[in-house]
């Protein structure tokens, strides 16, 4: 009789609850949470997309509605974004190995750093293989405009720290001057802004000069065809440090500076310097910056 009614309890303190549990769960776990990891239910503030890595570019694996409940597991760093909740880089990988930004995660769960295991050490090959095209480094004049922009998204970062050139200005900026880089002067020679040569001088960090037929504009709006000679770069790099330079040492410029949390102004001081003849070359940059939501890239510095 006594071990009747333990087993009968036993079952109620051991199964019920898990009846309960499963009845009740509506996270999104399918499957079960690596060593490293710990095992978090957190709400997302935001409809968002999981990722298969850590940044907008990787391929989105699926969509978790506002405050959907979701398991994760560690962090990692990745790509610097502006969500609902904060600014941050960390990316949260689920239980199903995907990633959500952790900037549109309420509350802040002590998630521990994912731990990557690396690969076994590949067998000596008996013919050495060809050579793999390397990943370019910065923009090129055949992307689509997601890779364009995926791939200068790094090099308006890093100018952002350099300069304090919001990133959403630079990357707006390589948009409208480069035509999305398929520009010849962009595609040929690595000059994404439109930055001219002076006297035949490429400046500190161009390799040459290079004349193009351009439009220019009056303050009236009145435009025409004229040549101008622009420079050329090395690399793509250069390009975007150049650009970032020139803004924050050429002292009509200088104004910008009290905006560096105000993409939107800060453009327009620019504009008011001279960095372009066109009347609505304010309004354009605006304007792409709020269509391909180019503010949620910009550093908290």
């Amino acid at each position: 009789m006594g071990d009747q009614y333990m087993l009968r309890n036993l079952k109620k303190f051991v199964l019920v609850p898990a009846l309960t549990l499963a009845a009740t769960a509506t996270t999104l776990v399918v499957a079960t949470a690596p060593a490293d990891a710990a095992v978090i239910s957190v709400r997302v503030n935001g409809s968002l997309a999981a990722r298969n890595g850590a940044a907008n570019w990787f391929t989105q694996t699926r969509k978790i509605k506002n405050k959907a409940k979701v398991t994760v597991t560690c962090k990692v760093t990745g790509q610097y974004l502006r969500g609902n909740v904060r600014r941050t880089a960390q990316w949260d990988r689920t239980a199903i190995g995907d990633f959500i930004s952790h900037a549109y995660v309420s509350g802040n769960p002590k998630l521990p750093a994912c731990v990557v295991t690396p690969p076994a050490p590949a067998p000596t090959p008996a013919v050495v293989a060809t050579p793999v095209a390397a990943v370019p480094m910065g923009p090129t004049g055949t992307m689509t405009n997601a890779e364009f922009l995926a791939a200068s998204i790094p090099a308006a970062q890093q100018s952002q720290r350099d300069t304090r050139v919001p990133t959403s200005v630079t990357l707006a900026q390589a948009i409208l001057e480069s035509g999305w880089g398929r520009s010849s002067l962009s595609a040929n020679d690595r000059n994404f802004f439109g930055m001219k040569c002076f006297n035949n001088v490429p400046g500190s960090y161009a390799a040459g000069c290079h004349s193009y037929s351009t439009q220019e504009c009056t303050a009236a709006g009145v435009c025409s065809t004229t040549v101008a000679t622009f420079r050329t770069y090395a690399t793509s790099a250069a390009s975007f440090t150049d650009h970032g330079m020139a803004i924050k040492n050429l002292a009509r410029y200088a104004a910008a500076f009290n905006y560096t949390n105000d993409p939107n102004q800060f453009i327009a001081e620019v504009h008011k310097g001279g960095y372009a003849t066109d009347p609505l070359y304010t309004t354009k940059l605006v304007a792409l910056m709020a269509k391909y939501n180019l503010y949620q890239y910009d550093l908290a510095l």
